[in-house]
């Protein structure tokens, strides 16, 4: 199955309870005769609790909805109009990223999201993609993390450095930057401590993990992706907002995507983080996590009806 059609039926929870509300939604709003006329006061708060429900949150909606009142003006469907604020609102969340050599990526976020197994996923796309990627073993908390890892990347058929538990995190850090130097690896993966954004210390000791592998590749780590799970909904949008400051993320990777109907998190997540989602998991397989487009997503939840 590709790409587009993993996402696809990732989606499928939450295309079932979208779709066909929005299709009645907008049957009447773009019919010829009704196209050029503002959009009724009913259909506007329909659409509202239709996007709100899908989990878009209150400020994407708003913007979007702004954007369907003016719609006479320009005489555009319905369908369009939403479409168009959907893609724009994710190109505007859209950053460069930094390259490096090798290129660190640093995986942060709070336990029970899928961190550690997305690390291994992360390393499997990046093989198969024709890389020899590296897997650092940064978690020294969690009793049994580093063994967990360590099958992750097993299945992933990738290299990993690893350390007692309780060690010293940002020692394993300059270790593994020295072994991908020594043979060749690149990107070097990341795995930390699931951390609390309210526990200080560990906040720290992800400060001391980055200057670590600052001094010994330049600009290190040239990403930090924050791991959210979608299933918790707006629940996620407060611990990335904490993380945003702490850890300088650059990037989301959106899991458990496949099991929830309320998928437009993703839009929520990119208009109020103002991040781009980089990956997005749709299943427990190793080949689960996929590259996100903005889209495919889009076209993901309304192929059928667009």
């Amino acid at each position: 199955m590709g790409f587009f059609d993993r996402l696809k039926a990732g989606l499928a929870r939450t295309k079932a309870d979208l779709v066909d509300r929005f299709d009645e939604l907008v049957r009447a709003a773009d019919a010829p005769e009704t196209r050029s006329r503002p959009v009724d006061a009913d259909t506007i708060e329909a659409l509202e609790e239709l996007l709100i429900s899908a989990d878009l949150g209150v400020a994407a909606t708003d913007q979007i909805l702004d954007a369907v009142r003016g719609r006479a003006r320009r005489g555009e469907s319905l369908r369009d109009l939403v479409r168009g604020e959907l893609l724009t609102i994710f190109r505007d969340a859209e950053r460069e990223i930094t390259t490096g050599a090798p290129h660190v990526v640093l995986i942060v976020g709070v336990n029970g999201t899928g961190k550690t197994t997305t690390v291994g996923k992360l390393a499997s796309l990046a093989r198969t993609s024709g890389q020899r990627p590296l897997i650092c073993a940064a978690d020294t908390f969690r009793a049994a993390a580093v063994d967990q890892l360590q099958v992750w990347a097993e299945r992933a058929e990738v290299e990993m450095v690893r350390t007692r538990e309780g060690a010293d995190p940002a020692a394993v850090v300059f270790d593994a930057m020295a072994a991908a130097r020594g043979r060749g690896r690149n990107p070097v993966l990341v795995d930390t401590a699931g951390r609390l954004h309210t526990r200080a210390n560990l906040m720290q000791e992800l400060d001391k993990i980055r200057r670590v592998a600052a001094r010994e590749v330049p600009d290190a780590p040239h990403e930090v992706l924050l791991v959210l799970d979608a299933t918790v909904g707006q629940n996620g949008l407060v611990q990335a907002r904490e993380f945003l400051s702490a850890a300088a993320v650059t990037g989301i990777v959106l899991t458990k995507l496949d099991g929830t109907a309320k998928g437009g998190i993703a839009v929520a997540i990119a208009h109020d983080l103002k991040l781009p989602i980089r990956y997005v998991g749709v299943g427990e397989g190793l080949a689960d996590l996929i590259p996100f487009s903005p889209d495919e997503y889009v076209d993901a939840l309304f192929q059928e009806k667009w």
